[in-house]
Parts: C-alpha cells; structure tokens; sequence
C-alpha cells in the first residue's frame, strides 16, 4: 500500500496469537520491522485491554491488529500525543460510517454511549525521548454478540446492518494515523491536540463521575500533555487524575 510519498511495509497476518503488542515488539526487538510496520491476527488468546482489563473478540469477525511507530525527537512529557493519534485514526475511518463516534478519555472509542473500539498504547524511552510506540487497536466490525461482562459494548455492523473487512479497515487506518504522523512532525502537537479534545466525549457540559471521596458532578476542563484528565466541579474546584483515578457514571 502506498500514499503519494510513502510505502507502507507489508502487513504481517496471523490466524493466532496471545497478543498482537507482544508479537510486534517481538519481532521489532529482533530488526524485523520497518517503522510504521503493521501486524494483524483473526484471534488474540490473550488480548488486552488498559490496565490489565482483557479484550472480548469473536475470530475472524473484528479488527485486533498492533502498529510499530517510532518518532522523531518526541519528548517523553509529551508521549500522550501518541494516544490521541491513535484515536483520531480509529474516529476518522469510523466516521465514514456512522455519525456520533467520540472519544472516552484516555482512548476508547465510543457510538454514542456504547464502546465500539479500545487502544492500548505500550511506549519505550531513552532518557527523556520515545524511542517506539506499539499501539494495540481493538475494533468490534461485526461481531453480533458480546458475552463478557463488559456494560454497553457495540460493534460497527449493529448499528449499520453491514459488513466490515478487517485488512480493509487496517489499510484506511494506517493511511490516517501516517498523515496524523506527519502532522506531528511538521506542527507540533497543538492540532492533534485541539481536535482530539473536540472529539471528546461527553464534552459539552456537567455529568457524574466517581473518584475515591465518592459521586460528584464535573465538566471537562482539560487533558494536559501528559494525559491527565481536569474536571471542573459545579463549584469551580479543579480536580487532576491519572488513568483509573476517577471513573465515569
């Protein structure tokens, strides 16, 4: 696959893996891979989620594949720039489909309030510089029944009737997370920044969340560089929280 001024490295395709990040990281350790290579399986035996939490996906039916990415020069305090890519390139090939598609901070991708895609981004440094970003993507296209305990999961072909390919979606994926790159290393970071946090969700007033003193009501004040989430209470009280600090009602 090509744009106008890059080859894409061919897509690795497995039947089967524990985990698409282990696999590219693997392969990556061992000077396999060209940046922005790409690996793709029909099967994850062990796919995760952030934090731990695990990934529900029906062989064959979803896109599960993992992307190699090795910036230029990318500070360490700014990595979270790297997430946001990652879920602007999910939202845009998504948002040929269907209307309403957001982002639920740090990166799932939401339908409204149903979960239709997750990420996991797994960074290496040198000092204070990324050296290699593995970006795992999970992205339910035609899955037609969930059967984990997850609260309000979606896929792409229940709300539009259609049918998805994965290799396709795969190739739609790398061409917008390669232009966001290069967005990257001839902007900055501010225009990724600003659209992703348009993209947010729930972004448009006060709702509930819960943290460790209990419920409260909150708007979306900010994301900092560094991925922390500003709630602005109904009072004006600012608070800061890192991943799984607070959660959303």
């Amino acid at each position: 696959m090509k744009t106008a001024d890059f080859e894409f490295p061919p897509v690795i395709y497995l039947e089967e893996t524990d985990s698409t990040n282990r696999e590219i990281r693997t392969r990556a350790e061992a000077g396999e891979l060209m940046n922005e290579s790409a690996l793709m399986a029909a099967f994850q035996t062990a796919g995760r989620g952030q934090a731990g939490s695990s990934w529900e996906s029906e062989a064959g039916r979803n896109l599960l594949c993992s992307l190699l990415y090795c910036p230029v020069g990318l500070p360490a305090a700014q990595s979270f720039v790297l997430a946001e890519m990652a879920a602007l390139s999910v939202k845009h090939i998504l948002d040929r489909h269907v209307l309403a598609v957001t982002v639920k901070w740090p990166n799932d991708i939401y339908w409204h309030s149903r979960k239709i895609g997750g990420i996991l981004i797994e960074n290496e440094f040198d000092g204070n510089r990324v050296t290699r970003s593995i970006i795992g993507i999970g992205l339910n296209l035609n899955q037609e029944i969930f059967r984990s305990d997850a609260p309000n999961p979606t896929s792409l072909s229940q709300i539009t009737g259609l049918r998805y390919a994965p290799q396709e979606m795969l190739e739609a994926l790398r061409v917008e997370f390669h232009r966001l790159a290069g967005r990257l290393e001839s902007d900055g970071q501010e225009r990724i920044h600003r659209e992703y946090m348009e993209a947010q969700y729930r972004n448009d007033g006060f709702y509930p969340y819960k943290d460790t003193g209990g419920r409260f009501e909150a708007r979306l004040r900010a994301i900092e560089p560094s991925g922390h989430l500003l709630l602005e209470r109904r009072d004006g009280a600012v608070s800061r929280y890192a991943f799984r600090e607070v959660r959303y009602l």
